[in-house]
């Protein structure tokens, strides 16, 4: 079973802590097994934090050398500006070193990032301490913009919420699309946001405002099937294009046409693990228009080919 590790750190950040294990341990197979065994991993004497105060003490059956096999390992979010235990600096390279995958949420990039683990490459963390963590580790390429970074072993999300985001990403490249939507179902939690959407999105109450996009996002949804173009899109929501781009950006963080993209991309996973269609009719039914079309998404955003998925995750 896949083990994944949660790193207790003195000054841990409660609700950071509680995400993965909360994602994790919630996750199934279809046939009800558990999909990967959780361990808090903790130092000694951990004082878990809540907005920056003492709130509680974390005691674990774990300690840090229970992480040394681990499959994942996940820093949560802790006090910036204490530099980790040299301890937890060994094993977080060793992890690395022996191809674990190794994920930080929140201000957790700072404890990855002084064990030179986002070294040349981009990261996220929480928009009100990106300068903070670009100007201490000038190495590392800072984000502030978007809600996770996926580097393929090293992994890194924005504050807070967005370590959700993050962790359902990767029981999606565990185990697939419809995995990660039952999990979601399960924590009650929108399944379909990408790393690179943007932390700063609006939300304004349904129905309070002309510009709320809910129903031209239902409209969309409804013809997945069709070719639409940001004309068409913008026709439906009665807006000129321009309109339509800013107001999209506002109330979804990305795109009118890649957020069409993600949710096709969504649907034709979901169909290639659950059904028998052929890839050229799922190609259709989700508005791809050939194999060659989906293929060509598949290798760009997904690194696979849908039959090469398929067989990954089909049943």
């Amino acid at each position: 079973m896949h083990v994944v590790a949660v790193l207790a750190l003195n000054g841990v950040v409660a609700f950071d802590l509680a995400i993965p294990c909360q994602v994790f341990a919630a996750t199934r197979h279809p046939d009800g097994r558990p999909a990967y065994e959780v361990r808090v991993c903790a130092e000694p004497a951990v004082t878990a934090t809540v907005a920056g105060q003492e709130y509680f003490q974390v005691r674990s059956r774990y300690g840090l050398d229970d992480a040394r096999d681990a499959d994942t390992l996940i820093v949560p979010g802790v006090a910036p500006g204490q530099p980790p235990h040299p301890r937890t600096v060994r094993l977080l390279r060793d992890a690395a070193a022996r191809g674990a995958r190794v994920a930080s949420i929140c201000t957790g990039a700072f404890v990855l990032a002084a064990a030179g683990l986002l070294d040349g490459r981009r990261a996220a963390t929480h928009w009100l301490l990106a300068d903070q963590l670009a100007e201490e580790f000038p190495d590392v390429a800072v984000d502030p913009s978007v809600l996770f970074v996926d580097n393929g072993q090293i992994l890194t999300s924005a504050g807070v919420a967005a370590g959700l985001d993050l962790c359902l990403h990767m029981v999606r490249q565990d185990h697939g699309a419809a995995t990660a939507a039952a999990t979601a179902r399960v924590i009650v939690m929108p399944p379909q946001r990408a790393g690179g959407q943007a932390q700063f999105i609006e939300h304004p109450d349904p129905g309070t405002s002309g510009d709320d996009l809910g129903p031209t996002l239902q409209w969309m949804l409804g013809n997945l099937d069709t070719p639409l173009t940001l004309a068409d899109i913008a026709a439906q929501a009665r807006m000129s294009t321009r309109s339509l781009s800013r107001r999209f950006h506002a109330q979804t963080g990305t795109t009118p046409l890649r957020w069409l993209l993600d949710r096709r991309l969504q649907r034709a996973r979901e169909l290639l693990e659950t059904t028998d269609l052929s890839v050229d009719r799922i190609a259709r039914v989700t508005g791809f228009g050939s194999p060659e079309t989906m293929r060509h998404h598949f290798s760009r955003h997904l690194g696979t080919t849908p039959r090469s998925y398929r067989a990954a995750f089909h049943g």
